[in-house]
């Protein structure tokens, strides 16, 4: 993949995808404990949950995402690509 594709990718997704700073700004356990510091919130999530949100952490595009999911758990590209465009989403509407 060229590097204008991997901008082109991640403009595709970035209208789901919640500010990168964030994102970043969130501590992450391996036992699937997510702690906002700004906020004080926390969350659970399961394994699937975590790597995806460990990915939302660098700068990758929705292709990188889906890859990297299908690489680690079973599923078809466009149903992790929804799947991820919905986790972004309501992580978005968490992360203010």
């Amino acid at each position: 993949m060229k590097s204008g594709d991997v901008a082109a990718d991640m403009n595709d997704g970035a209208r789901a995808f919640p500010d990168p700073e964030a994102v970043g700004r969130l501590a992450l356990s391996d036992s699937g404990f997510v702690f906002d510091p700004v906020s004080g919130r926390s969350y659970s999530v399961n394994a699937t949950g975590l790597a995806l949100l460990r990915l939302l952490q660098k700068p990758v595009g929705i292709a990188e995402i889906v890859e990297a999911l299908q690489a680690k758990f079973e599923g078809d590209a466009p149903t992790l690509e929804r799947d991820v465009i919905e986790f972004a989403d309501v992580l978005r509407g968490q992360l203010k």
